[in-house]
């Protein structure tokens, strides 16, 4: 079985398109799907990622227009942290700074330099500065230098009360060995490296529990190449877990399968195949509203409903 990482991270946002300025203008991502959420189509979803989407890069969000804002919390994800190249952090500083974006001082996380930010929801994000990442591609149409585009995820942070149980099926099912601690902080990563690599899960006491709204992490997504890699994932999760899935669902670009594990995190099985070239080229990623077949009778409906999406200059 291979050990890939994460998938996607999806999380709940404010309003479409100050999200869509947020991530495309400042972080200089590309929208790579707009389309909708299929259990709520009368709301966008909306991917960001790289150049084409590639696994590992993906950030989704789900915009309600009056959405309240969620309570950072036990059982949640507590920081989404993307790759940057070694060198870039004081050119992020300096874009945060001359464009308003909340952040924090400069800290050290295993070493690596690590600047945290908030988007206008109050998501928790962060930027770690990762050597040897120079000479891959990054997605630079926003106007940022190709030597400070983002590289895709490094990893999440996740707060839990305990983290061995999570850990257990981090190792046993996605591939990712503990490779250190750091205070209250354990570090997972699989052994391949590159994008969405990292698992870091603080132990902590005497929170509440997290309550889902604008500015939270709704689920993590890890990689199975295919469908027979996600069911046997499936397989071992009841066989050595006791932990059941959903029954697969088809979100078109990928397949996925949903379940709780032990810290209460939404964690998602998502497929690679088929990617988000499969209805439009990948020249045009996020220039047209996708929906998937059982809504196109709808379209005229939704089109009409949803909130007009402009790309902002960068």
């Amino acid at each position: 079985m291979s050990s890939k990482g994460i998938h996607h991270v999806t999380a709940i946002a404010g309003p479409a398109q100050r999200n869509l300025d947020f991530y495309t203008r400042i972080l200089g991502l590309r929208l790579v799907k707009k389309t909708v959420n299929f259990d709520d189509p009368g709301t966008y979803h909306l991917y960001y990622g790289d150049e084409a989407g590639h696994p590992g890069s993906i950030l989704t969000f789900f915009p309600w227009e009056h959405v309240a804002p969620g309570r950072i919390g036990l059982g949640e994800t507590q920081e989404t942290v993307f790759r940057v190249p070694e060198g870039s952090i004081a050119y992020w500083t300096q874009r945060f700074v001359e464009n308003g974006v909340a952040h924090q001082p400069l800290t050290r996380r295993f070493g690596d330099p690590v600047l945290s930010f908030q988007d206008p929801d109050g998501m928790r994000l962060a930027l770690a500065a990762v050597p040897g990442i120079e000479n891959e591609t990054g997605w630079t149409d926003a106007g940022i230098p190709a030597d400070a585009a983002i590289r895709g995820f490094h990893g999440v942070n996740l707060l839990l009360a305990q983290a061995a149980p999570t850990g257990a099926v981090l190792t046993d099912i996605f591939g990712f060995s503990e490779i250190g601690r750091e205070g209250s902080l354990v570090r997972y990563r699989v052994p391949d490296g590159g994008a969405g690599s990292i698992i870091d899960i603080r132990e902590a006491s005497g929170y509440l529990p997290a309550r889902l709204g604008g500015g939270s992490v709704h689920h993590i997504a890890f990689r199975a190449a295919d469908d027979a890699e996600e069911a046997a994932m499936v397989r071992k999760l009841a066989e050595n877990h006791g932990i059941r899935t959903t029954e697969q669902k088809d979100r078109n670009y990928f397949r996925s399968v949903y379940f709780r594990e032990p810290g209460h995190v939404l964690f998602e099985i998502a497929t690679d195949i088929p990617g988000f070239a499969v209805d439009e080229p990948a020249s045009e990623l996020g220039q047209t509203l996708k929906l998937p077949p059982f809504l196109e009778a709808r379209r005229s409906a939704l089109e009409a409903s949803l909130p007009r999406l402009g790309q902002s200059a960068p």
